[in-house]
């Protein structure tokens, strides 16, 4: 995303803010956080249209801790709130405002589902300044009187457009009613039609807006391929593209597809794990740690992971399953080429669904040119680097992640994948 010749200090954040935020590489400001930041200090109403990846976080971040330093929070009782759709997001928020917040002595947790209820009522208890937090946990957190919003002085709703595709606005609707008349709300947002504008006219008070531009997909710095293949052959040629070297992202449709994938990815010799709805927080959270730090090279997921997910280097993204439209191409493109990088997206289409592909690809602002590929076409591994899997089941990298806030102390134990994984029953369409 473009960056502004503005500084953070010229923006009015506070030197030992600064401080901090070089010591984790970061001294120039985006173009939404040059925009957003003085009116959010200035604790005006704040509309942001602005995708994921335009440094959003800190647009709202930094003004919200800078805000609330300085004084302490009851216990049980924050004062500042970020509304997110999904557990990745929340954690992903927590880990980017750890050290300006460390700097500014402001304490933020992340409150998602999957961590035991019992640690975040105790934690809660102790006092906390700021909560970013899912709505379903934060509501049942409400609930059992483990947290109050009475105080909150600062509300933010991230993603809304997504909240709205996933059925959360009513949540979020409960949740911004518990909070005090008159306080600075901010809403960031990729759209801000349809069900995004009737939160605004409700709970906004001339809101200053400002946008990013979102990312381009035409780019220099991101390639689209998109190869026809025969039903047939369209697994043993995601397993070669799979089998290359670099970080690799894999898109499936379902739950159950990507675990099935994943397992013959380990089976023959590629690491690989799965994140999808249906994987603890403790899992997932052990997963994009080991995707993180290179122990693991392939993520194999389902749209869940699409939005919010940041891990630097994904150099190429697949979708064995195509996109159901071009806001999900948009997103799982949106894996690769980050700030300046260079990456390569390849969309697998079947001849059933090339004219689908064709269109979402159009209105994405792409033009599909389409490829015939088999497993040992030159091109392919020319395009992708795709090549013969290793063979030999893979030892899988277990990490085991021991904390009380982001991801820290990262320990690995080794165990073998065995040859031959059985499916387990369930809910295989729910992604």
């Amino acid at each position: 995303m473009p960056r502004s010749e503005t500084s953070f200090a010229d923006l009015g954040l506070r030197p030992v803010l600064i401080h901090a935020l070089n010591r984790i590489g970061i001294d120039i400001p985006f173009d939404i956080q040059t925009a957003a930041i003085p009116d959010a200090l200035a604790g005006q109403d704040i509309l942001g249209r602005a995708p994921t990846g335009s440094g959003k976080t800190f647009a709202f971040g930094l003004p919200m801790l800078q805000r609330l330093s300085g004084a302490s929070s009851r216990p049980r009782s924050p004062r500042g709130l970020i509304l997110v759709p999904t557990r990745e997001l929340a954690l992903q928020i927590e880990r980017a405002l750890e050290e300006p917040a460390l700097a500014l002595g402001v304490r933020v947790m992340g409150i998602v589902g999957g961590v035991p209820m019992k640690r975040q009522s105790e934690r809660l208890m102790r006092g906390v300044d700021v909560v970013v937090a899912t709505p379903g946990r934060l509501e049942d957190l409400i609930q059992h009187a483990a947290v109050s919003l009475a105080d909150i002085a600062i509300t933010v709703v991230d993603e809304a457009d997504r909240m709205a595709d996933l059925g959360f606005l009513p949540q979020v609707r409960k949740l911004v009613d518990r909070t005090p008349k008159g306080g600075q709300r901010m809403l960031f947002s990729a759209t801000l039609d349809g069900d995004v504008d009737d939160l605004v006219q409700r709970y906004f008070d001339s809101p200053a807006i400002h946008s990013a531009e979102p990312p381009a997909l035409a780019q220099a710095t991101m390639k689209h391929l998109f190869f026809r293949v025969a039903d047939t052959d369209k697994n043993s040629i995601a397993l070669r593209i799979a089998s290359r070297t670099g970080r690799t992202m894999i898109f499936l449709r379902t739950k159950h597809a990507a675990d099935r994938f994943t397992a013959s990815l380990r089976e023959v010799g590629v690491s690989a794990l799965a994140l999808h709805g249906d994987k603890s927080q403790a899992n997932r959270t052990r997963t994009l740690a080991a995707f993180a730090d290179g122990s693991v090279t392939v993520l194999v997921a389902t749209d869940v992971a699409a939005r919010g997910l940041h891990v630097d280097g994904i150099t190429l993204v697949v979708h064995v399953d195509p996109p159901a439209d071009a806001k999900d191409y948009t997103h799982r493109a949106g894996r690769t080429a980050r700030a300046g990088e260079t990456g390569t997206v390849v969309t697998l289409v079947t001849d059933s669904q090339q004219s689908h592909v064709a269109a979402l690809a159009a209105e994405a602002g792409i033009l599909a040119e389409f490829t015939d590929v088999t497993a040992s076409s030159p091109a392919l591994a020319e395009s992708t680097g795709a090549q013969a899997p290793p063979g030999s089941p893979v030892v899988e990298v277990i990490p085991t992640v021991r904390q009380s806030g982001p991801a820290r102390e990262v320990d690995r134990r080794r165990r073998p994948v065995p040859r031959r994984t059985r499916d387990k029953p369930g809910r295989s369409g729910r992604r």
